[in-house]
């Protein structure tokens, strides 16, 4: 392994209150990138020195050494940012999916996203803005909301918007200047969902991902009947649960593509030696930390 992030779906399912739980003792952590050493005399798909991420969650990746089944394994190109290989299989895999797989959403379009800095958060604004969609990011409040402003404007948002800002009366005229969303995308809950479905556009849809806040999605039932408003789900090892392996590497592929062509960076990262994992994992669910925890193997 040459490193491996820390990704809140990591904590929750070592707190054994996420959808796939492995047998234990298990070894922690989904996502990351190895390089691989030595083939046994069957294996076809990778040879020594090829770079190779997860095909599913699972695996156990916060570890130096390991030993799959060529299966288990997708080979990535070792010229893109190691950083980038090592987040690439979860987040920006579930950005794309729920870009593309909700909405017939054209160039000009735009969608509104909570929990804007976050990994998945972040993969949204670049792939977004490779696709021609414009973006209303919304951020909790902190103390450096102009420095988080800033940097997700340099990754492509239009918009950031803080949650107080979102529920001001002033938001009618905002749309006025841009089309009302057709796509939301919720990873936080409770109140923050709500205000994301105030804004939709009528018959638009809400992708809930995750749930920060712990608290229930919460629409009125005049949002269902007369603005027709969707609530979906969505879950990354689902989908590759109804799709083949080929179609995941084709995934993969078209993020690769992105990533070499400078259309999509890795999050704000901070490298972590795996022997320092303590620190990483505490530093990992402290509030508005805007940078992902990397383990780091070599």
């Amino acid at each position: 392994m040459l490193a491996a992030p820390i990704n809140p779906s990591d904590i929750n399912m070592i707190q054994g209150n996420y959808g796939l739980l492995p047998k234990l003792p298990a070894v922690g952590g989904n996502e990351g990138v190895g390089q691989v050493v030595a083939v046994g005399s069957s294996v076809t798909g990778v040879k020594p020195g090829d770079w190779v991420i997860p095909a599913n969650a699972g695996l156990g990746t916060w570890r130096t050494e390991a030993v799959f089944s060529e299966e288990a394994l997708i080979g990535v190109p070792s010229d893109i940012p190691l950083q980038s290989a090592a987040t690439l299989s979860v987040n920006p895999c579930t950005a794309y999916r729920m870009l593309m797989d909700f909405e017939q959403l054209q160039p000009g379009d735009s969608v509104i996203q909570n929990a804007s800095n976050s990994g998945v958060g972040q993969a949204v604004i670049q792939i977004a803005a490779a696709l021609g969609l414009r973006t209303v990011n919304v951020v909790r409040d902190r103390p450096d909301i102009q420095k988080l402003t800033d940097r997700l404007k340099s990754l492509g948002a239009e918009h950031v918007l803080t949650e107080e800002q979102l529920r001001k009366h002033e938001m009618k005229n905002f749309f006025k200047d841009m089309p009302q969303p057709r796509l939301a995308l919720n990873c936080v809950g409770g109140k923050s969902s709500t205000e994301l479905l105030r804004h939709l556009a009528p018959g638009g849809t809400m992708v809930t991902y995750g749930g920060m806040a712990k608290q229930p999605v919460i629409a009125s039932v005049s949002q269902l009947i007369f603005k027709d408003l969707k609530l979906r789900g969505f879950w990354l090892s689902q989908w590759k649960k109804d799709h083949s392996p080929a179609q995941f590497k084709e995934l993969i592929i078209t993020l690769c593509s992105l990533i070499s062509r400078g259309q999509l960076t890795a999050p704000a990262c901070s490298e972590v030696p795996l022997q320092d994992y303590q620190r990483a994992l505490e530093a990992s669910v402290q509030p508005f930390v805007s940078s992902k925890q990397i383990l780091t193997m070599c």
